[in-house]
C-alpha cells in the first residue's frame, strides 16, 4: 500500500479526496502550476501530521478546517525557504517576494471564495487543449477528485502502468503553462467546459456503477462529483443548459441510491426497489434543474440522460414506467451518441416495452457489440431475457459469463443469485417432467 492509500484508509476515504482536492488547487495557485509536485507533497504532509496529531488527540471538531490551516502554514514555511531558489506564482510573485505581503497574500488565497475559485481553475486547467481528452479527464479525476492511478485506471478499463504514463505526461504538459486557467477568459472557457463536464459525469459514474472492488455503489463519489458540478453552476460563464442538465441527471440518479442495495447490502435491480426509499428532496432538486436546463436551444446527452432518469422518478411503481418514452428518449441520445452502452440500455427499455424476444434482438443487432464483451451486464442482460423467455439453459450460461467478469463483491453475489435462479427453474422443469399426468 502506497502512502497516498494508507492515509487514506486511515483518515477517510471522503476526507482525503475531498481535502485533497481542494488544498491541492489552492497550493497551486500560490505556488505555480509548474510547481504542483510541489503542492502535492505538502498537502502529503498535512495529511501525515493530521494522523500523528490525530492519533493522540483525537479528531477535531473541524477537519476539513485543521486541514486547510496546517496546509496554509506548511506553505508559508515552503515559500520563506525556497523564495529565492525557485519562482512561484508569477501573477503572485511580488507579493511572496517580502515578508511584509508574504501572509496576507497567503491567507487571502486561502479564503473560502478563493479555494472555489482555484477548484474552478484547476478544473479548466486540467483540460487543456494540448491533452486528449482522456487525459484532461483522467488529469481532472487524479488531481482534483482525489482517484489513485488505479481508481483512474478502472474508470477508464485500462490497465495500472497505461494510466500512470498517461498521468505523467498530462502533468509535463500542465508543469509548461505558465499559470492556471484564467476562468474570467470566456473565449478559451466554452471551449474546455465540455471535457469539465466529462470529467464529473466519469467521477458520478464511477460512484453509481462503479468497478470497486470494495463496492458496488460509493456515494461519497457521487456526492463529490455533484459538489463540483455546483462549483460550475455558480460562476456565470459555466452555468450552462448543459451544466444544469448534468447536475440534474446526478440529483435523480442520487435519489435512488437509498434503493440500490437492500436491507442485506445487496445489489437491488431497478425494477425492484423500494421507491419509498427514494430521496425525495433530491429528486425535486432534480426536476428544478432538468426545468432550468432548458433555457436555451441546446439539446445535449445530460439533457437526455436526464430526462430519462426523470421518466423513473416519477413512476410511482415500476410497473407505471412509461417505456415508450424512455425509448423514444434513447433513440434521441443514440443520435448524438452512438455508442454499444447506449444501445444496449436501449434495448433493455425495447424489452420492457415490447417483451424479452424483441430485447433480444436488438442486442444482437448492436454494432461494435465486441466492445461490451468485458461489461459484465451487456451478458446479464442477454441472461435476464432469455430467463423471461422461458430459457433457463442459456441464460444461466449468459449469467454464468457475467459472473466471470463481476468488479465487486456485490455485483458477484447479484450475479450468483441469478445464476441460482436458473438452475432452480430447470429443476424445477425436470422435476415436473418426471411427474406422470392425469
Amino acid at each position: 500500500m502506497g502512502p497516498s492509500e494508507h492515509l487514506r484508509e486511515q483518515l477517510g476515504d471522503h476526507l482525503f479526496r475531498r481535502e485533497s482536492g481542494r488544498i491541492v488547487a489552492t497550493l497551486t495557485r500560490i505556488f505555480g502550476v509548474h510547481n504542483l509536485a510541489l503542492a502535492e507533497d505538502v498537502v502529503q504532509d498535512a495529511f501525515c501530521r493530521a494522523l500523528e496529531v490525530w492519533k493522540f488527540r483525537g479528531v477535531p471538531e473541524n477537519p476539513s478546517a485543521w486541514l486547510m490551516v496546517t496546509a496554509k502554514n506548511r506553505a508559508l514555511d515552503v515559500l520563506r525557504r525556497e523564495r529565492t531558489a525557485r519562482t512561484f506564482a508569477p501573477e503572485l510573485g511580488r507579493f511572496l517576494e517580502s515578508e511584509w505581503t508574504l501572509s496576507p497574500a497567503v491567507e487571502e488565497n486561502f479564503a473560502p471564495h478563493a479555494i472555489k475559485d482555484d477548484q474552478l481553475r484547476m478544473m479548466f486547467s486540467c483540460c487543456h487543449p494540448r491533452l486528449p481528452e482522456e487525459a484532461q479527464v483522467a488529469l481532472m479525476l487524479h488531481i482534483l477528485c482525489g482517484f489513485t492511478v488505479d481508481e483512474v485506471a478502472a474508470a477508464f478499463v485500462s490497465s495500472h502502468a497505461a494510466i500512470e504514463k498517461r498521468i505523467t505526461r498530462a502533468k509535463k504538459v500542465l508543469a509548461g503553462s505558465k499559470k492556471l486557467f484564467d476562468i474570467g477568459d470566456s473565449r478559451d472557457f466554452a471551449a474546455r467546459l465540455p471535457a469539465v463536464h466529462s470529467a464529473l459525469y466519469l467521477l458520478f459514474n464511477e460512484g453509481y456503477h462503479g468497478a470497486s472492488a470494495e463496492s458496488a455503489v460509493r456515494a461519497e463519489l457521487c456526492r463529490e462529483a455533484m459538489r463540483l458540478a455546483a462549483l460550475l453552476r455558480e460562476h456565470p460563464l459555466a452555468a450552462t443548459p448543459a451544466t444544469f442538465a448534468l447536475s440534474a441527471l446526478m440529483s435523480l440518479h442520487a435519489a435512488r441510491l437509498p434503493a440500490r442495495l437492500n436491507a442485506s447490502g445487496e445489489l437491488c435491480a431497478l425494477g425492484d426497489q423500494d421507491r419509498s426509499q427514494w430521496d425525495a428532496r433530491l429528486a425535486g432538486e432534480g426536476q428544478k434543474l432538468l426545468d432550468l436546463s432548458a433555457s436555451g436551444p441546446d439539446l445535449t446527452e445530460y439533457h437526455l440522460e436526464a430526462a430519462i432518469a426523470w421518466a423513473h422518478a416519477v413512476a410511482p411503481r415500476a410497473e407505471d414506467t412509461d417505456w415508450g418514452m424512455i425509448v423514444s428518449l434513447y433513440d434521441k441520445l443514440m443520435a448524438i451518441r452512438h455508442s454499444p452502452v447506449v444501445a444496449l440500455n436501449r434495448a433493455i427499455a425495447i424489452a420492457q416495452r415490447h417483451g424479452p424476444e424483441r430485447g433480444l434482438e436488438e442486442i444482437r443487432a448492436i454494432a461494435n457489440s465486441d466492445r461490451l464483451a468485458s461489461y459484465p451486464f451487456y451478458h446479464a442482460a442477454l441472461g435476464e431475457f432469455e430467463l423471461r423467455a422461458g430459457r433457463a439453459d442459456a441464460a444461466r450460461d449468459h449469467f454464468r459469463a457475467a459472473l466471470a467478469l463481476a468488479r465487486s463483491p456485490m455485483e458477484h453475489r447479484f450475479l450468483e443469485q441469478r445464476v441460482q435462479t436458473c438452475t432452480d427453474a430447470l429443476s424445477s422443469l425436470r422435476f415436473t417432467a418426471k411427474v406422470p399426468i392425469g
